[in-house]
């Protein structure tokens, strides 16, 4: 995707396949509020009675296009291998990687094939957002891959746009008495070292520069 233009062509296409918004924001990159933007920008959602403008709306949110990773498994190889580096040095007694659906599931079991762990799986509440309160969803874990079982673990996936997503991982894996040691990820728009605790390692860091990033809160 090159422009604004292709990102709202993306958006009302997700939209129209029934994608939630916090769906699309995963798809796209995105923080959810800009996937909200970008969904009313298209004209397949009403649009807000004061609509903000393209010079305001999401500018200082960051879309980040690993499409020539992803689409190549050569490629996603590559990279996982470079993400389990960054892991190993937590030692070699973690038996279990948790890949975050949808983008860092795929990630997520070459991570774990390199490190020779176990593979699980974790579906965050965003993915039944579209408005309101995303604290009244739930995430879940997927019962066709391994389950936690008070064991420690990795934590993978594609992004870090604000962090909730990865926070919300974290606490489902401490309900189910396990403990997170390292999360690991593409890249991270926000600039973490670590969430709750828990060391955050990315392969790059895109952070917003200029008088929007004062206000980047995506």
């Amino acid at each position: 995707m090159k422009n604004v233009d292709d990102l709202i062509e993306s958006a009302a296409d997700l939209a129209e396949r029934g994608l939630s918004k916090g769906e699309i924001a995963d798809e796209l990159n995105v923080s959810r509020e800009t996937a909200s933007w970008l969904v009313e920008r298209s004209g397949t959602a009403p649009q807000p009675s004061a609509p903000e403008t393209a010079d305001t709306a999401g500018s200082a949110d960051i879309h980040v296009d690993w499409s020539a990773i992803g689409r190549d498994s050569k490629r996603m190889g590559y990279v996982a291998s470079a993400m389990a580096d960054l892991l190993a040095k937590h030692g070699e007694d973690v038996d279990l990687t948790i890949g975050i659906e949808k983008a860092g599931g795929p990630i997520a079991a070459l991570v774990a094939h390199k490190l020779e762990t176990d593979l699980g799986t974790y579906t965050p509440a965003k993915h039944q957002w579209e408005e309101g309160d995303i604290d009244e969803l739930g995430g879940t874990f997927s019962r066709n891959f391994a389950t936690i079982r008070g064991r420690e673990c990795y934590v993978v996936d594609d992004t870090v746009t604000s962090g909730t997503t990865m926070r919300e991982t974290i606490e489902a894996i401490r309900k189910e008495g396990g403990e997170p040691l390292a999360c690991v990820v593409l890249a991270d728009k926000q600039g973490v070292d670590e969430l709750d605790g828990v060391p955050v390692y990315s392969l790059l860091q895109v952070i917003s520069v200029g008088k929007e990033a004062d206000d980047y809160q995506s």
